[in-house]
């Protein structure tokens, strides 16, 4: 028996990171159709891979493993002969395995100033540079959305607003009271809030959930990656910091509004047509008043789907 031909992907660790590269994932994928891919990622973030239709090995590669963990994975990597290898971390890697064509960033090249642009590189020079980027996509198991049906069942099946008033540090977060206020303001457009987030999450979560009237649950630190986005799942909207999230959010079709102070939100904002962002003033978050969150979410909520 001949065994399904390989296509070798890399892709990055973040959360965030790792959504915003899963466009050249199925463009590689609707280029060659007929292989399966093996992914290497990391395990804080690979979670959101495992129901690929088309994933072949999923392989962990951790920064924190040296130089040992890197012969072990070239070694897991040289049982494999691979059609094409596409490396988004190094340009190291796929010179020790086994492969007929390999594909990297290239600098100087990007196609925009999105990360999803540049990321888009390393695939000009093997599937043609006329490809349309596809939107980031995630995929649901049956066991994470039958998790995600009992989380919400309290809530019904009405306009459902995801809310994560997080971040990977303080300076991306916006004051909660903040969100608070926006809910209130948008409360006639909802009909139920999901808070979500990491355990770090939780007590921020707690303080909204106290302060509103909307039926609310507070999911933070109660769900794996695959359950957030299915929880995320038919959601009218997306509201939170620029964060992971907000990544998944947009993965699953969610109209997303970003608050953004300290970053880069031309490069990491949400890929897609419907990802809006605000930008506070100064990059200052305290310094960004609710009502103008709450103008741009109805504003981007009364828009038709567009083109990115």
């Amino acid at each position: 028996m001949v065994s399904q031909r390989r296509l070798l992907f890399v892709t990055l660790s973040n959360i965030g990171d790792l959504v915003m590269t899963t466009p050249l994932l199925e463009a590689l994928h609707n280029s060659y159709p007929d292989h399966l891919i093996d992914i290497v990622a990391d395990t804080r973030s690979s979670d959101l891979l495992k129901p690929c239709p088309y994933l072949g090995r999923l392989i962990h590669k951790e920064k924190s493993a040296g130089i040992t963990g890197s012969l072990n994975l070239v070694k897991q990597l040289r049982e494999q002969t691979y059609d094409i290898a596409i490396d988004l971390r190094s340009v190291v890697l796929t010179l020790f395995i086994r492969c007929a064509e390999r594909g990297f960033k290239r600098r100087g090249t990007s196609l925009g100033d999105h990360a999803v642009q540049h990321h888009f590189t390393a695939l000009r020079s093997i599937i043609g540079a006329d490809v349309t980027i596809p939107l980031t996509k995630l995929w649901l198991d049956e066991a994470a959305q039958k998790k995600a049906r009992e989380l919400l069942t309290g809530l019904g099946d009405g306009r459902r607003l995801i809310v994560a008033p997080g971040a990977n540090w303080p300076g991306k977060i916006w004051p909660i009271e903040h969100f608070a206020t926006v809910i209130d303001e948008l409360g006639a457009q909802f009909d139920s809030v999901v808070v979500v987030g990491s355990k770090d999450d939780r007590a921020l979560g707690d303080r909204l959930v106290d302060d509103q009237h909307l039926p609310m649950i507070n999911l933070a630190g109660e769900t794996s990656l695959l359950e957030v986005a299915a929880c995320m799942s038919g959601a009218s909207a997306f509201l939170g910091n620029d964060s992971g999230l907000g990544h998944i959010a947009a993965a699953m079709e969610v109209p997303t509004v970003t608050v953004f102070g300290p970053g880069r939100p031309a490069r990491y904002r949400p890929w897609g047509p419907r990802s809006e962002i605000v930008l506070a003033p100064n990059e200052d978050l305290s310094a960004l008043q609710p009502a103008l969150v709450a103008e741009v979410m109805t504003s981007h909520l009364a828009k038709p789907s567009r083109g990115v």
